[in-house]
């Protein structure tokens, strides 16, 4: 099978979908304690990387995305789709699962 070699520019969301790096999860506890990769939870913020055109309207017409590229977003915890791209963790949504823009 042949390997797809993804960049971050080639992924353009559709409809009311948001590509959003996710932000590294804790390594330690408010204690000072190493956490293991299996005791993380997975983060729920990110930044919004890529923006789709907007979900259409009854009457065709979009309806622009409340985000844009280099917000820093807080989502809902098991949303989206989860994408690897080299090193890197994206996740893909709708934008009604971003609850808040954090600064």
């Amino acid at each position: 099978m042949a390997a797809v070699s993804l960049s971050v520019s080639t992924v353009k969301p559709l409809g009311d979908r948001i590509f959003i790096k996710v932000s590294e999860s804790e390594e330690k506890t408010a204690g000072g304690i190493l956490l293991p990769d299996t005791a993380k939870e997975k983060p729920q913020v990110g930044e919004v990387v890529q923006v789709g055109p907007g979900k259409r309207n009854e009457d065709g017409t979009r309806q622009t995305p409340e985000v844009s590229v280099g917000d820093q977003v807080l989502y809902s915890k098991y949303a989206g789709t989860d994408i690897k791209l080299g090193s890197d963790e994206f996740v893909l949504l709708s934008e009604k699962d971003i609850l808040a823009i954090v600064n």
